[in-house]
């Protein structure tokens, strides 16, 4: 089913997208912001998705958790992602709660900094060392991706590190980061608002601009990092890591082809026809006729500012030979 989108621009620069859908009687909020690790500065990794768990810490007129409380108690749901390029908060809600969820929204990116204090910024960055524990540092093969985006990347390069952070620079964050990274990346003029759902597309675009046409935007254009790269490595590296997992892993990482181009959806295509899926090449040699591995998979990080990324994981199975599971890997790349 297509909806068909209607695009506008409040005076302050917020880029809004409306499309109705009679489908059922909800509506879905979107705010995307243009932020993620690749603008963060060096020293201060972790900032952007500390700053996505900040956003959920109250503002001028919703009090501390209060968003979660807001919307569930609307009978909605909520998130907030964070990745190399964007941060973006979203919920569902039934439509007669749309123009509440609008004002949330607004009241958060106009006001955060009214309510942001240090025990904010201790409390969440506890709960996102503890998120970094469990899901890297605690974990078989947890930091595999991390060390091979830092190969993968030059050092320096704003690409380089992952979007949690590492443990010193989260330690290091300070209220003062915390305040300068929304003044520069929490604006209008940064984001865009997409409304989609069982909306009245006119009454809706009123409202926003009642609720954020008000918000100044950001007077100084929000800093871009150059994110250009060959397209090939160049060498082949090899990093051999040893820790305390259940059996050797093989990890690889491919430049591909940036986001946004036909390049990049050939090179989907072909990720999927290699590596994703009980038919795909990889998984026929290696787990069926070599009973080499107990699973592969290579999937793609789509990135716009830079090259995308091709990640290879292959589980090696007892006793197989890694060398050999290389070459294999290789051959069937070719």
């Amino acid at each position: 089913m297509e909806c068909d989108a209607t695009e506008h621009t409040l005076d302050n620069g917020l880029r809004v997208v409306l499309a109705e859908d009679r489908l059922a009687p909800i509506a879905s909020v979107c705010l995307w912001y243009d932020v993620g690790s690749r603008h963060e500065k060096s020293g201060r990794t972790g900032l952007a998705h500390l700053f996505e768990h900040l956003m959920f810490q109250g503002s001028r007129n919703v009090p501390g958790n209060g968003h979660f409380e807001l919307v569930q108690g609307a009978g909605g749901t909520l998130n907030g992602t964070t990745s190399f390029e964007r941060t973006n908060y979203f919920e569902t809600v039934p439509v007669n709660q749309l123009e509440l969820m609008l004002w949330a929204e607004a009241d958060r990116m106009g006001s955060l900094l009214d309510v942001l204090d240090q025990s904010s910024v201790d409390n969440q960055r506890d709960v996102v060392k503890n998120e970094r524990r469990q899901r890297y540092d605690n974990v078989p093969y947890g930091t595999a991706l991390e060390r091979l985006v830092q190969n993968v990347f030059p050092a320096g390069h704003p690409y380089q590190h992952m979007p949690i952070g590492s443990m010193a620079d989260l330690d290091a964050a300070s209220l003062d980061d915390a305040r300068e990274f929304f003044r520069t990346f929490y604006a209008p003029n940064n984001a865009v608002l997409s409304v989609v759902g069982d909306i009245d597309s006119r009454r809706v675009l009123n409202w926003v601009d009642r609720y954020f046409g008000s918000i100044e935007s950001q007077p100084n254009s929000v800093p871009k990092k150059d994110g250009a790269i060959g397209p090939v490595i160049g060498e082949e590296i090899v990093e051999i890591v040893r820790e305390d997992v259940p059996n050797p892993a093989l990890f690889a990482g491919y430049r591909l082809p940036a986001d946004g181009t036909a390049e990049a959806d050939a090179a989907e295509l072909a990720t999927i026809i290699a590596g994703r899926g009980h038919a795909s090449l990889l998984h026929n040699r290696l787990v069926r006729r070599d009973r080499s591995a107990s699973s592969v998979e290579l999937s793609m990080i789509r990135l716009a500012g830079t090259e995308s990324i091709g990640v290879l994981e292959v589980m090696v199975t007892p006793g197989a030979d890694l060398d050999a599971v290389r070459t294999a890997v290789d051959d069937e790349l070719a």
